[in-house]
């Protein structure tokens, strides 16, 4: 029962961008708050963006004015647009609601290098 597929990660150098994507196969989409995760290695998972389903928006201090959360309700669609990224951003990011509700995807990989 895929839930949730993540893409659009690579490697980058310092001060790239990169867009991620992530398609939710529920019916409730539209309704549901979605967060952007991510895990560097030796780390616990952390949120690092959510909106809710009116359009508010939250981001962890870390990636505040540089990460920018959307969607697209039409595609079940949730983007994440990182610009001026850093090494420290390296990780594997993952899309799911601020409960966790859904299972997890396999998440894209972020590598920030120069």
């Amino acid at each position: 029962q895929v839930q949730v597929v993540e893409s659009g990660g690579g490697l980058v150098q310092p001060g790239g961008s990169l867009r991620l994507s992530c398609v939710a196969s529920v019916s409730i989409f539209r309704i549901l708050t979605m967060g952007w995760y991510r895990q560097a290695p030796g780390k616990q998972r952390e949120l690092v963006a959510a909106m809710s389903s009116g359009g508010a928006t939250n981001y962890a201090d870390s990636v505040k004015g540089r990460f920018t959360i959307s969607r697209d309700n039409t595609k079940n669609t949730v983007y994440l647009q990182m610009n001026s990224l850093k090494p420290e951003d390296t990780a594997v990011y993952y899309c799911n609601t601020n409960r966790q509700s859904l299972y997890w995807g396999q998440g894209t990989q972020v590598t920030v290098s120069s």
